[in-house]
C-alpha cells in the first residue's frame, strides 16, 4: 500500500512558511549511546506496526524514512513541519526526554553518513548497518514517502559507507555483535568445543551468530524459531538441529549457551522455564545472551541460580577491546564522511540557486 505524505504545497500553505535556505532535513531518534536497552525497547518497531508509525510521522514532514535496528530507532524527515521530538514521541506514545537526539540540516546529513559507514555503531565499522540503511530507504520509496532530498541524502550515505569500508580497510577484521556474544560465552565457559548452543531466531543476526559459534568450535547447535521451516533452512545451511518454538523448553536442558536474536513481540522464556531446565542438568550452569530489542528473555532469569543472563549492553567491554585495529582508521573514515557531506551541501546550494533562477524567470 502506498502511503503518501502531504505535498510541499500543502505543507507550505498550512504553515505559511517560505522555502528555507538551509537544508530542510532532520533526524530524531535514540541509540545505544543515549539510551539503555530497557529504554530502546520502548521505541522498537514491531513487525506490522510500520504503517501506523509512518502514517503519524507523515503529519510532520513531506518525506520520511524509518531506520530501526537492535541498537537504534531513528526517523529521517525532509520538508519538516512541526516539532520532530513531538513527532517521534507521539508515534510511539512514549515520553523519552533526554534519550532522544535531534540533528538538523548538514548535521543530520553527516549523522546518517556516519551511521551508514558503521561509525555510529556499537561495533565501529560493522557492515550489517549498510544493508539496514538501504532496506529502510527502499521501504520508504516503495511506500511513496521519499522525494528529491531524502533520495539524494540516502544515496550519498550508502556511497559514503562503501567508500569508508573500501578505502580504510576498517571492516577487514570481523567484529560484530554476534562475534562479541560468542566471545562473551567463551570467556565465561572456557573452550566451547563439545558444548551445545541454542539459538532463538533464524534471521541475519542468527545466521552470523551460528557462523561464529561454529568458528569457536561448537558442533551441536539447536536452531529454534517460530517458523520451523526457517529454522530448518538455517540449520541445513550451516549445520544444526531445527526446532519449533513450541518445543523450546523441551530442548532447553541441553543448552550450555543460549543466544537470542529474534523479533518476537513478547518474552519467549522466563525464570520458571530456565529453572526447570537447570534442574535437569544439576551442576551445569547455563549462559544466556539476549541480543534482541525488544528483549525476548525475561530479566527475571537473572535470579535463577546457575543462570547467567546478559544483554546487548553487556557486550560493550568486549567490543571496545576488539576495536583497537579499527580506531586507527577513524581519522580517515571521518574525513571521507566530511567530504561526502560537503558534496551534499554543494548539491543543495546549487539546487537552491536554480530554483531562484526559475522563480525569477517566471516573474
Amino acid at each position: 500500500m502506498t502511503l503518501a505524505c502531504p505535498t510541499a504545497h500543502a505543507l507550505l500553505t498550512r504553515t505559511g512558511a517560505h522555502v528555507p535556505q538551509a537544508l530542510d532535513f532532520v533526524v530524531v531518534g535514540l541509540n545505544h549511546q543515549t539510551a539503555p536497552v530497557e529504554v530502546r525497547e520502548r521505541a522498537a518497531v514491531r513487525a506490522g506496526h510500520e504503517g501506523a508509525l509512518l502514517s503519524h510521522l507523515c503529519g510532520y514532514a513531506q518525506e520520511v524514512m524509518l531506520l530501526a535496528t537492535c541498537n537504534r530507532t531513528e526517523v529521517y524527515m525532509a520538508g519538516v513541519s512541526g516539532d520532530p521530538r513531538a513527532a517521534f514521541e507521539g508515534a510511539w506514545g512514549e515520553t523519552l526526554g533526554d534519550h532522544l537526539y535531534v540533528h538538523t540540516g548538514e548535521a543530520a546529513v553527516a549523522h546518517l553518513y556516519r551511521v551508514a559507514a558503521g561509525l555510529d555503531s556499537l561495533v565501529i565499522g560493522e557492515t550489517q548497518i549498510q544493508g539496514q540503511v538501504k532496506r529502510a530507504w527502499m521501504d520508504a520509496r516503495e511506500r511513496g514517502l521519499t522525494g528529491t532530498t531524502l533520495n539524494k541524502v540516502a544515496q550519498g550515505a550508502l556511497a559514503a559507507g562503501k567508500r569508508v569500508r573500501f578505502e580504510t580497510g576498517m571492516s577487514d577484521k570481523i567484529v560484530s555483535v554476534s562475534s562479541a556474544a560468542v566471545e562473551l560465552a567463551h570467556s565465561a565457559l572456557g573452550s566451547l568445543a563439545g558444548r551445545t548452543a541454542l539459538i532463538i531466531g533464524a534471521g541475519e543476526t542468527a545466521e552470523l551468530t551460528l557462523t561464529h559459534l561454529r568458528a569457536a568450535g561448537v558442533e551441536d547447535v539447536i536452531v529454534v524459531n517460530r517458523t520451523v521451516e526457517r529454522a530448518r533452512q538455517l540449520a541445513e545451511k550451516l549445520g544444526g538441529r531445527p526446532c519449533a518454538a513450541d518445543y523450546l523448553e523441551e530442548v532447553l536442558p541441553e543448552a550450555d549457551v543460549l543466544i537470542a536474536s529474534s523479533g518476537a513481540p513478547h518474552y519467549v522464556l522466563g525464570a520458571e522455564g530456565v529453572d526447570a531446565a537447570l534442574r535437569q542438568r544439576p551442576g551445569r550452569p547455563m549462559f544466556l545472551i539476549d541480543i534482541s530489542v525488544p528483549r525476548i528473555l525475561n530479566p527475571d532469569i537473572a535470579g535463577v541460580p546457575g543462570a547467567h543472563l546478559h544483554n546487548l549492553d553487556d557486550l560493550t567491554g568486549i567490543v571496545a577491546r576488539n576495536m583497537q585495529s579499527r580506531r586507527a582508521a577513524l581519522p580517515h573514515a571521518n574525513a571521507i564522511v566530511r567530504d561526502a557531506a560537503a558534496d551534499l551541501s554543494r548539491w543543495h546550494l546549487t539546487r537552491q540557486a536554480r530554483q531562484r533562477e526559475l522563480a525569477l524567470a517566471s516573474d
